[in-house]
């Protein structure tokens, strides 16, 4: 697949957003009840309500590109214990403890490569200007 080898970066960008937008809409259920279902109005104190906490925060810079490997990091992490909370008790295989989905998704495809994967071309750190990108990467002016 060299044909896409000139989009490589563009294409980190969309798998960027579209791991963001699927941990947004479990945060957004958990806290702003959108869309409706049986997480709405979790509790901060609760390991669901500090994941929704998590997907919001994440899934919002993750979004906008900001912070993406720590981000991605700590996401990913909370994947792998949600996962392992919530579906290994009922068996090792994912096709059979009914984790497949989950582990898919979000763990195991795209949120795992996240922290070693660049953010991609379209980033607010693309978009500043190169002085303050020098900055930014160097903790110098220029």
């Amino acid at each position: 697949m060299d044909f896409l080898k000139p989009y490589t970066s563009q294409l980190l960008s969309v798998l960027r957003v579209m791991s963001a937008l699927l941990l947004l809409q479990h945060g957004t259920g958990k806290y702003l009840s959108i869309p409706v279902g049986p997480m709405n109005n979790a509790s901060p104190v609760t390991m669901s309500g500090t994941a929704g906490i998590l997907e919001l925060i994440g899934g919002v810079l993750l979004i906008l590109g900001l912070f993406t490997r720590p981000v991605a990091f700590i996401l990913s992490g909370m994947c792998a214990v949600a996962y392992f909370y919530a579906h290994y008790p009922r068996g090792f295989f994912p096709i059979l403890n009914g984790g497949e989905l989950a582990a898919s998704t979000r763990s195991s495809s795209s949120i795992s490569l996240r922290p070693a994967a660049a953010p991609g071309a379209w980033t607010r750190r693309a978009a500043l200007p190169e002085a303050l990108n020098d900055t930014a990467r160097t903790g110098r002016g220029p």
